[in-house]
C-alpha cells in the first residue's frame, strides 16, 4: 500500500489477486463504494474504492489491464453493488468481469452497437443504431390470472424516463423489473480535458435537486488531489449550505408523500413551506437551488439565513407532520406498505433515508466527516423499512438540519469568497470527495493530468444507484395502487443515475 491522499492508501495489483484482496476489505468492515475504468492509452485499468467508517478509511485497488484482453474476475459474488459497478465499466469501457452471474447490458440499450464502448479514448462518434441485441429480457412470470402492466418510458410527469414492467395477480405485484439508462448522457466524459474550476458547473448539474452535494463531493476530491486546504469557516458554511439542500427536498418529499395518500391541502402547505425555503436558498447563493456557493479552495454565502425564520419553518413542518400522522388513513397506507428490510438494506448496499429507515446506520456525516457540526447532529434511524419509517426519518431530520445550522451560523464567517485557481500539478493527482446529499453518500474520484492540471477522469456515484435494485424488492407483495406511495417514499434520481 501507498499513501495516495487524504485518509486513503492505494495499490496496485495484478487482476488474479483482485477477489483476495477485495474479500479481505470487505471482511474488515469496508464497503465497495466505486468501481471505475479508465483508459490510459497504451492500457485500460480497473479502480475499485473501498471505504470504511469509524475512523475514516479508504482504500484503492488499481488493476492495470492489457488493451487486447481487459478481463478481471467478477467481484458479484461478494458485492452485490460491486456486480452492478462491474456491469457499467463492461458496457462503457469493454472491462470484461469474467463469471459474472447477470453478464447482461446494464447502461447500453441493447439499439446500441455491439463492440462500441463509448468512454474509450478511440471510441469516436457513436455509429449507426440498430435493434442488435433487443429485446430486453424481462423476467417472464407465468401462472394463472397473471398479467404485465407496463409503465414508461415516457411519463406523464416533469421526470425523466425509466420503463417498469409489474408482473401482477389480481392487485398484488409478484416481480418488478426497471430499466434504466434511457438519457445515459456522457456527463463523466464532459469533465475530461477542463480545468477543476471550469468544472463546477458540471457538478451542479450531475442532479438538479443535489446542487450541493455533489459539487462538494468533487471540491472535495479535487482538493484532496491537490493538497489544497479549506478554511474552518469555509468548511462550516459548505455545510450549512448541505443543510439547506436537505430542508427543502425533505419538506417537498413529506408533502409528495401526504398527497399520494389522498391528502392534497396538506402537501400544499408543505409545498408553501418549500417555497419559503427556496426564497432563503436565493438569498444566500443567487439562485433558488443553491447554485455557485462552494468552488474548490472555498465557500460563500451572500446573505446567511435567518434562524428566527428556520425556526418557523420547523414548527411549521412540526404541524404538517402532526396532522399527517394523526390522519388514520394517512398512517394506515404508510404502515407497512413497501417494506425493505434491515438484511435486504445490508445485501443491497443502499445508502441515505432508505438505510436508515431500515436500521441500517449508515450515514457520511459521521462516517467520512469534513467538518464535526458539534452536538446537534443526530442520527436518525428507524427499523420498520415501510413507507412510514422513510417518513419519520425525514421528517425528523428536518428540525436536526435546522439545529445544525443554526449552531455553524454562530461562528461562520459568510463573507463571499471568489473562486480560487487550483493551478497546475506537479504529477499523478488523484481525489476522493465523499458527502452526504440529502438521498444519502455521494463519491466523487478525480484524476488530474500531470502537465496542465486538467481532469482526466471523474467517476460520480450518487446514492441512488445503490438504492434503484431496492424498489422492486420492497414492492414484492404489495399492491398496484401503493406503488406512486413507494416510489415517491424512495425518490430516486433517474439523473444522479443516468450519467
Amino acid at each position: 500500500m501507498r499513501p495516495a491522499g487524504r485518509r486513503r492508501d492505494a495499490a496496485t495489483i495484478a487482476p488474479a489477486e483482485l477477489p483476495a484482496r477485495a474479500a479481505a476489505l470487505l471482511r474488515d468492515g469496508y464497503r465497495v463504494a466505486l468501481v471505475a475504468g479508465h483508459d490510459d492509452g497504451d492500457r485500460l485499468r480497473a479502480v475499485y474504492l473501498f471505504t470504511a467508517a469509524y475512523p475514516d478509511r479508504r482504500v484503492e485497488l488499481h488493476v492495470p489491464l492489457r488493451r487486447d484482453h481487459p478481463h478481471v474476475p467478477s467481484l458479484a459474488g461478494l458485492s452485490f453493488p460491486a456486480g452492478r459497478f462491474e456491469r457499467e465499466m463492461r458496457d462503457l469501457y469493454g472491462i470484461v468481469p469474467d463469471e459474472h452471474p447477470q453478464p447482461m447490458r446494464l447502461v447500453r440499450h441493447f439499439h446500441w452497437p455491439r463492440g462500441w464502448h463509448p468512454m474509450r479514448h478511440d471510441a469516436g462518434q457513436p455509429p449507426d443504431f440498430g435493434d442488435v441485441d433487443g429485446p430486453y429480457p424481462f423476467r417472464t412470470v407465468e401462472g394463472p390470472g397473471v398479467y404485465e402492466i407496463p409503465v414508461g418510458p415516457v411519463h406523464a410527469g416533469l421526470i425523466e424516463p425509466g420503463h417498469f414492467r409489474f408482473s401482477v395477480v389480481g392487485e398484488t405485484i409478484l416481480n418488478l423489473k426497471i430499466r434504466l439508462w434511457f438519457v445515459h448522457k456522457g456527463l463523466e466524459k464532459l469533465f475530461d480535458g477542463r480545468r477543476p474550476e471550469h468544472a463546477v458547473e458540471l457538478a451542479e448539474r450531475v442532479s438538479g435537486d443535489t446542487a450541493v452535494g455533489h459539487t462538494l463531493a468533487f471540491c472535495l476530491a479535487v482538493e484532496d488531489a491537490l493538497g489544497i486546504a479549506v478554511s474552518p469557516h469555509a468548511q462550516r458554511t459548505r455545510a450549512v449550505l448541505l443543510e439547506l439542500e436537505r430542508l427543502h427536498n425533505h419538506v417537498a418529499d413529506i408533502g409528495a408523500l401526504c398527497n399520494d395518500a389522498g391528502h392534497a391541502i396538506l402537501n400544499a402547505h408543505a409545498q408553501h413551506v418549500r417555497e419559503r425555503l427556496l426564497r432563503i436558498n436565493d438569498e444566500a447563493t443567487g439562485h433558488r437551488l443553491l447554485r455557485g456557493g462552494i468552488h474548490p479552495g472555498g465557500a460563500g454565502l451572500r446573505r446567511p439565513p435567518d434562524p428566527r425564520q428556520l425556526a418557523a419553518i420547523a414548527d411549521d413542518v412540526d404541524e404538517i407532520v402532526s396532522l399527517a400522522l394523526g390522519h388514520s388513513v394517512v398512517r394506515d397506507r404508510f404502515a407497512g406498505t413497501a417494506v425493505l428490510t434491515l438484511q435486504q438494506a445490508t445485501d443491497l448496499g443502499t445508502l441515505g433515508y432508505v438505510a436508515r429507515a431500515s436500521g441500517l446506520p449508515t450515514d457520511a456525516r459521521f462516517e467520512h466527516p469534513f467538518l464535526d457540526s458539534g452536538p446537534a447532529l443526530t442520527a436518525h434511524i428507524h427499523t420498520g423499512g415501510d413507507v412510514l419509517s422513510r417518513f419519520l426519518v425525514r421528517a425528523e431530520e428536518i428540525p436536526t438540519s435546522i439545529a445544525v445550522i443554526t449552531h455553524l451560523l454562530e461562528d461562520t464567517d459568510t463573507t463571499w469568497q471568489p473562486p480560487v485557481p487550483t493551478g497546475t500539478v506537479d504529477g499523478d493527482r488523484s481525489g476522493v470527495g465523499i458527502v452526504e446529499g440529502w438521498r444519502g453518500t455521494i463519491v466523487h474520484r478525480v484524476e488530474l493530468s500531470p502537465s496542465d492540471g486538467t481532469l482526466t477522469r471523474v467517476k460520480i456515484v450518487d446514492p441512488s444507484f445503490f438504492n434503484w435494485p431496492a424498489l422492486p424488492l420492497a414492492m414484492t407483495d404489495a399492491i398496484v395502487p401503493d406503488f406512486p406511495l413507494a416510489n415517491k417514499s424512495f425518490n430516486l434520481s433517474y439523473a444522479g443515475n443516468d450519467l
